[in-house]
C-alpha cells in the first residue's frame, strides 16, 4: 500500500541526518564519559585495595613481630639454654631476662678463616659431678630429629642416673614461612617453665613428628597436653619467643654454624670419620667414666 505521507525534501533529509548524527555523537560521548568514569573508579578502587593490602601486611607483621627482650623460662639461662638436671627437673633458675640488643654483631663469614664455635656460658662439670652435654637443635632439622630419635631415651636414662646434665639451646635457623622453628622452640620453653617432667617426653614427641611436617600452635599445645603439660595459652601467646630470638642470635654470634651442634664438657663433638651419631653414646659414656675417677 502506498504511504500518504509526503516524501521529505532534500533540506528535511539533511536536517534529519544532522539530528541523527548529533544523537550518535551524544551517545558516543556519553558512552565515552561512562567508560572514562569506570576506568577512573577502577583505578581508585585498585589504589584503595593496594593501600588496604599494605596496611594489612603491616598490621600482620606488627602482630608477628617478636620483642627483643623477654624472660627466660624456668631452667633457662643467660646463654639461651634450658638445662635439665634430671629426667624430671630443670635447673633452679628464675627471674632471668635476655636482650638481643646486648649481643655483639654476628661475625662475618670467611671461608679462609672460619669462626671457631665458642658457646657462651658453657658448663664444664668438675670431677665427681654429672658431665654437661650441650645441644643446639632446631625443630625443623632432619638431622636433629634423627639424633633425638636415637638418644631421647638414653638421655632420660643418663639424667635419671645422675650421670649428666643436658642443656638444650633451641634455635630457629630453619624457620619457615610459618615460623615453625621459633614456635616449636617457644613450646619447648613453655613446657620447661610449667611442667619440667614433661620436657623430655614432649621433646621426643616433637622431633618424632618431623616426617609428618610442621604443626600449628593448636597442634603443639595438644601434643604438649598429651605429654602432661597444659601450656596452650603460653604457646598461643608466644610467651618465650623473645627468649628463642635471643637464643638463636646468640648462637650465630657464638659461631654455631648448624644443627645439631653437640658439646660434651664444653668441647665440640663431631662424629669420627666414617661414623654417625652411633658414636655419640660411647663418647658420652667415656666422659662420664673419666669424670668419676
Amino acid at each position: 500500500m502506498a504511504s500518504n505521507s509526503p516524501r521529505p525534501n532534500k533540506a528535511e533529509r539533511n536536517s534529519n541526518a544532522r539530528e541523527q548524527a548529533a544523537k550518535i555523537r551524544e551517545q558516543q560521548e556519553s558512552a565515552g564519559k561512562r567508560k572514562s568514569l569506570f576506568i577512573k573508579l577502577g583505578v581508585v578502587l585498585a589504589v584503595v585495595l593496594v593501600v588496604v593490602l599494605i596496611a594489612a601486611i603491616i598490621m600482620q607483621n606488627n602482630r608477628g613481630a617478636v620483642a627483643d627482650t623477654g624472660n627466660a623460662p624456668r631452667g633457662g639461662n643467660a646463654g639461651g639454654g634450658i638445662t635439665l638436671i634430671s629426667d624430671t627437673a630443670v635447673a633452679d633458675t628464675s627471674g632471668i631476662t635476655v636482650d638481643v640488643n646486648s649481643l655483639p654483631p654476628v661475625p662475618v663469614s670467611d671461608p679462609a678463616n672460619p669462626v671457631t664455635p665458642k658457646p657462651r656460658d658453657v658448663v664444664t662439670a668438675p670431677k665427681g659431678q654429672p658431665i654437661n652435654i650441650l645441644l643446639y637443635v632446631d625443630a625443623n632439622c632432619v638431622h636433629c630429629a634423627d639424633f633425638e630419635g636415637q638418644y631421647a631415651d638414653q638421655f632420660a636414662t643418663w639424667l635419671g642416673a645422675g650421670d649428666v646434665t643436658v642443656e638444650y639451646r633451641n634455635v630457629s635457623y630453619l624457620n619457615s614461612g610459618t615460623n615453625f622453628s621459633s614456635r616449636a622452640a617457644n613450646a619447648l620453653a613453655c613446657v620447661a617453665n610449667s611442667a619440667a617432667p614433661s620436657y623430655l617426653p614432649f621433646s621426643k614427641a616433637l622431633f618424632a613428628h618431623y616426617p609428618e611436617g610442621e604443626m600449628s600452635n593448636k597442634q603443639l599445645a595438644a601434643m604438649a597436653k598429651d605429654n602432661g603439660a597444659d601450656v596452650g595459652s603460653c604457646i598461643s601467646d608466644g610467651t618465650f619467643r623473645p627468649f628463642v630470638k635471643f637464643t638463636d642470635q646468640a648462637a650465630r654470634v657464638d659461631g654455631i654454624a648448624g644443627t645439631p651442634s653437640i658439646f660434651i664438657q664444653g668441647k665440640e663433638w663431631t662424629p669420627p670419620a666414617g661414623q654417625g651419631f652411633e658414636a655419640f653414646g660411647p663418647a658420652v659414656q667415656a666422659a662420664i667414666d673419666a669424670n668419676k675417677k
